[in-house]
This record gives structure tokens, sequence and C-alpha cells, in this order.
């Protein structure tokens, strides 16, 4: 796995930032924000609707895919770059080894990521997934097999993007169990440190 540039300038979704920059909290892509939110809660919605009033299984399930597809590709190529600076692919090399490439935009970088497109990026890549899930769950207790291939789709490639752009974030090396450790130790340190100063 490759990690290229580096990740400074590119903040998650709960990380502290300077209020001080206004341009930063400012929508400075509006066309790829709505684009990140439109196909992944219309592949939601036609879900929930076709689920309850259409009769049409085959008609529901490839507009589902299409729109699970769209999402997909724009999150992947189009907004996670625009959004918060990050992108991920795969390359095969000469001797046909699959070589998975993670990159951030380099803390040299003049264009500043702003904060509100950068929540919207982490908030509809993360929520949209657990929905999924809880699809996966709903199909297989309510015995809704046709569904099963649908929503296993929806969270395949939900999941695919999240675990790309969590890998570009923290680092292709880096063991996600330990970051996630050090940052809910970080959280906890935060709010006792909080409470101790309180009155």
């Amino acid at each position: 796995m490759l990690r290229q540039d580096s990740q400074g300038d590119v903040p998650l979704f709960d990380e502290d930032e300077n209020a001080a920059s206004k341009n930063r909290s400012k929508i400075q892509h509006p066309l790829a924000t709505f684009f990140h939110l439109f196909f992944r809660v219309s592949a939601v919605l036609v879900y929930l609707l076709c689920e309850i009033i259409s009769s049409s299984f085959i008609a529901c399930m490839v507009t589902i895919i299409l729109l699970l597809s769209c999402d997909f590709w724009t999150v992947k190529n189009v907004t996670g770059r625009l959004l918060v600076g990050l992108r991920w692919w795969n390359q095969v090399d000469e001797n046909g080894r699959s070589h998975w490439v993670f990159e951030s935009r380099k803390e040299s970088s003049r264009k500043v990521v702003s904060s509100s497109e950068s929540r919207i990026f982490w908030l509809g890549l993360i929520v949209c997934p657990i929905l999924w899930v809880l699809f996966v769950f709903s199909t297989l207790f309510s015995f809704k097999i046709k569904w099963l291939a649908v929503v296993i789709m929806g969270l395949v490639l939900q999941w695919a993007n999240l675990y790309g752009y969590v890998r570009c974030k923290v680092g292709a090396g880096t063991n996600l169990r330990n970051m996630a450790t050090n940052y809910l130790g970080f959280q906890l340190f935060k709010q006792a440190m909080n409470k101790s100063q309180g009155p």
C-alpha cells in the first residue's frame, strides 16, 4: 500500500479548527456538496419507497444500483478530492500485482478545506453505510430475501468508500484500531480536563 503526500490540512469530522477564518466555514463547492449527498440519500429513499409501495422489483433494483454506482463514482473521484482533499485508487503493476494508493492534499497546498464541507462529507460517508447495515439486518429478519442482493450491494459500495477515505486520512500503514483507541483516549482526557476546569 502506498501513501502519497501528507495529510496536514485535511480536517476530519470532529477536529478542532481555527474559527478566525470565515472562508473555511462557507461551502466553496455547492454542486459537489449537493451530489455528495444526493445519490446516497436518493438510493436510501428509493429503497425504502420501493420496499413499501412498489410492485416492480426489477425496476427498483436497477434504479437503486444505478444510484449507488453514481454515488460510488462521484464520492471516489470528485467529492473526496474537492471537499476534503483526499483520493484513493487501485493500480495494477506490470507483474499483475494490485497496489492500493491513498493520497491527501499536500501541507504546502494553498487551498484550505472548508470545515462545513468536511463535516458534510464525513457525516454522509459515515451515516449511509450504517443505514445499509440496518437494511441488511431488516432484510434478513423480515425474510425479504429478494432484496438481500440490493442491500449487500449498497453496503459494499458505501463501506468501500468509507474504508478508502479513512485510510487516506489516517495513513495507509496506520493501524486503525490503535488510531481509534488513541482518539477515544484523547476525547476522554479532553472531557475530564473540561470538567475539572468547570465551576
